[in-house]
């Protein structure tokens, strides 16, 4: 078993963890004077597990030579089961009425929706309701979600994704519930440049692994694991990765043991756990469920991916468009619709028989923050980096599209521009006029199928370079496999909000590309219209 490269061994060790102030001893000394409604052990004392403490210390111990805590942001990475509510609420009491409290403080849980955001809220309120000494020096307001100390000013809210209240808090810890659940960045955007206003301020995200790349939580992963394998040295920042590497057998119970580090002492429940793992061995959906909630293994979107991300990602190496202008070329327009996501996709044939594909994406200006909401991807973030064009008005337009494909027929050597002749007619119409290779590519099973199995086979076999272009691979993330009593596969999107247009203009072009210069068709039954449009 290889454990992965993230895997926090400090955690198991019992090497040193400094705490030269003593502030790492006395969290624990307060999370242990704690008592909690479900505890089972005596007098209902709060149950802070070995490795739970060893986190406690890493976290509040280590000072710098003036005494300010070296952590400033934690990102713990734990699955279902692992008891993340209790220590966030044990934390967040350590912050309102605990040692690390600060005169008239706030501190802060925060969620995707309101029902997440109470969770960890109501765990912090039942603590301090089941010990007298606590309960007749808090005020509790429930349905507020407001817990304070009076004596000390010091407040703690729950909170949920509604963004725009929460400008001008500052709050001095926020504890940030389930991240890869939050649909949008604007919560997490406010409340870190809340925290940096206050000296000693803390974030802390306790999250299980989620899906895709296009979100908050992912970039956060990434930088976590980053710091955990030495690529960024951030002593204020602490990666405690849990997790799963993509290569290591699900069913195997070492693995489970590793990954879960409370299932030796009860949490999560090992039968539960075989239980749903003998469920998935018939159903790839449970299967990735389970390799995601309960082994922490970072999912792209469908359940059935086309190609596995490692492989496709193999792909990522740079693509130089001035250096490969002078490749034959061979261009595919997915314009969708009006409103949603429009791509111009070029693919170049090199001289080692490799392949190169490069996509133009479009969508419509108006309303840009709303569309990242509803598809939760950072459309605004790619826009500004070029990623993407944001064409004027509440629909993409047709003329910008245009323009970029007469563009690039004028910078390389393109062979054919192959369209879905559903909504293509008309610009194919105008390019044709002007004797530029344009074909139909008709999108049912007979043309698809053939196409996606050269760019599976592409893929797969380490000849496709797509630069790692975040919106393409993203499209990627989004596919959903089907495959017909022929055997031949067709895409589709597990959501209505998914988009998959990129990895269907990377398959016509590639196939086209892989058909070369003959002008042959994939099918025997291939026609020319009069106008000069091949039909495929």
């Amino acid at each position: 078993m290889t454990v992965p490269a993230t895997f926090p061994a400090w955690v198991f060790d019992d090497s040193p963890i400094p705490d030269p102030l003593g502030h790492g001893q006395r969290a624990v000394d307060f999370l242990r004077v704690l008592k909690h409604p479900k505890s089972t052990a005596r007098g209902r004392q709060f149950q802070l597990a070995d490795f739970q403490e060893r986190i406690v210390r890493r976290i509040y111990g280590p000072r710098h030579d003036d005494g300010r805590r070296k952590v400033r942001t934690v990102f713990m990475l734990l699955p279902r089961g692992g008891r993340k509510t209790t220590l966030g609420a044990g934390l967040s009491l350590l912050h309102t009425i605990g040692p690390e409290r600060t005169p008239g403080g706030l501190a802060l849980n925060a969620a995707s929706d309101r029902e997440q955001a109470r969770i960890a809220f109501e765990e912090a309120a039942m603590i301090c309701r089941e010990d007298p000494r606590i309960a007749d020096k808090v005020d509790i307001v429930d349905y507020r979600h407001r817990l304070s100390h009076p004596k000390s000013g010091a407040v703690l809210r729950a909170v949920s994704s509604d963004a725009g209240r929460q400008h001008g808090s500052t709050p001095v810890f926020a504890l940030l519930d389930e991240l890869h659940a939050w649909p949008k960045r604007d919560l997490f955007d406010v409340l870190r440049t809340g925290l940096v206003k206050t000296a000693g301020s803390l974030l802390v995200v306790i999250t299980t692994a989620g899906k895709g790349q296009a979100n908050i939580a992912f970039d956060l992963y990434s930088y976590a694991v980053k710091v955990a394998t030495g690529e960024i040295e951030d002593e204020g920042f602490l990666p405690i990765l849990f997790e799963t590497g993509p290569n290591e057998d699900w069913r195997d119970e070492s693995v489970w043991r590793r990954v879960n580090p409370g299932l030796e002492l009860g949490f999560p429940d090992i039968d539960g756990l075989r239980q749903l793992a003998r469920e998935a061995e018939q159903r790839p959906a449970d299967r990735e469920a389970f390799r995601q909630l309960h082994l922490n293994v970072w999912l792209d979107h469908s359940a059935t991916p086309f190609v596995d991300a490692a492989v496709y990602d193999r792909g990522a190496r740079p693509v130089d468009l001035e250096a490969i202008r002078d490749f034959p070329c061979w261009l595919a327009v997915d314009l969708s619709s009006v409103r949603d996501l429009t791509v111009v996709l070029a693919c170049w044939r090199l001289d080692d028989d490799s392949l190169a594909v490069w996509p133009w994406f479009f969508c419509p200006a108006e309303a840009l923050r709303q569309r990242s909401e509803r598809d939760r991807v950072p459309y605004v973030t790619w826009a500004e980096a070029g990623h993407i064009t944001p064409t004027p008005g509440d629909v993409v337009d047709y003329g910008a599209v245009e323009d970029c494909i007469r563009d690039l027929s004028d910078r390389f050597d393109v062979r054919e521009i192959a369209f879905d002749p559903y909504l293509g007619q008309q610009m194919m119409a105008a390019l044709g006029d002007d004797g530029l290779p344009v074909v139909a590519m008709r999108q049912g099973a007979l043309t698809m199928g053939p196409a996606i199995r050269d760019l599976e086979h592409a893929i797969v076999g380490g000849r496709l370079a797509h630069g790692g272009h975040p919106i393409l691979r993203w499209n990627f993330a989004n596919v959903v496999v089907e495959t017909d009593k022929a055997g031949l596969k067709a895409f589709n999107k597990g959501k209505a909000r998914d988009r998959i247009d990129g990895a269907v203009a990377c398959a016509m072009a590639v196939s086209r590309a892989m058909a070369g210069d003959s002008g042959r068709s994939i099918y025997d039954d291939e026609s020319a219209r009069p106008d000069g449009i091949l039909i495929l």
